[in-house]
């Protein structure tokens, strides 16, 4: 009996000690402590663990905004969340929305499940309405899991579509270090050198230009393209 009570002791000192540590490490509030403990848990995670450097996404601190990546791995959203000190609201593929065990998590940080069939009117309409309620939804415009070493450059027309009903910035970041590339698992698993490049926010009239998809999927993707010629294709 007495053993028993030791051990329960120890596992609940031990819970405790992991919700503290997440708490402490925890920069946005996600309007639940489960969350918060969980947001902290990925910082450490990231910053220690996959050793992340480089720029924080500098989001206003209120209203609503978009943050757009290259998508190389599992990794990406927590990398992100570990770079942003606002929640973010993920568009996420169904298959893996629904993914057994996971569900719950994504649930639970209000992710937008995408219909990748081609049924995607009502995840649009969703992250419009997060967006015009002053959340920040994150999105990978290559669609999947891309590789810079992968010839296709171009974004898919959704960002642009979206940014036509919404007046919001849009945060691009390209992520660089992962080991385990191409991989959902392997590249959480595999120690990296992570690191985050934080680009200007571009303005909606920025995709009014006839490139705009191919720009940015190159600046994403690490290919010669100069950001700051972003902030003069439109005044």
């Amino acid at each position: 009996m007495i053993d028993y009570l030791l051990i329960m002791l120890v596992i609940v000192s031990v819970f405790l000690i992991l919700i503290a540590i997440g708490l402490k490490a925890n920069k946005a509030d996600w309007g639940f402590w489960i969350t918060n403990v969980i947001d902290g848990w990925i910082r450490v995670f990231c910053r220690r663990y996959h050793r992340l450097n480089g720029d924080n996404i500098n989001l206003p601190e209120t209203g609503g905004a978009i943050v757009i990546a290259n998508h190389i791995s599992g990794l990406d959203p927590f990398l992100l969340i570990a770079s942003c000190h606002r929640p973010l609201r993920f568009m996420i593929a169904k298959e893996e929305y629904e993914r057994f065990g996971l569900n719950w998590m994504f649930k639970l940080a209000g992710c937008i499940p995408v219909d990748r069939s081609g049924r995607v009117d009502k995840a649009f309409r969703e992250v419009i309405r997060n967006v015009n309620n002053g959340e920040v939804v994150a999105l990978f415009p290559h669609g999947k899991i891309h590789l810079d070493t992968e010839e296709k450059t171009h974004i898919k027309p959704g960002l642009r579509k979206l940014t036509q009903k919404l007046a919001c910035s849009v945060f691009p970041a390209r992520i660089e270090g992962v080991r385990g590339q191409g991989s959902v698992f392997t590249g959480v698993i595999l120690r990296g050198k992570t690191r985050l490049t934080s680009f200007p926010p571009l303005a909606q009239s920025h995709f009014e230009t006839d490139d705009i998809d191919y720009q940015l999927g190159a600046l994403l993707l690490g290919r010669a393209v100069d950001p700051d010629s972003f902030q003069h294709s439109k005044s």
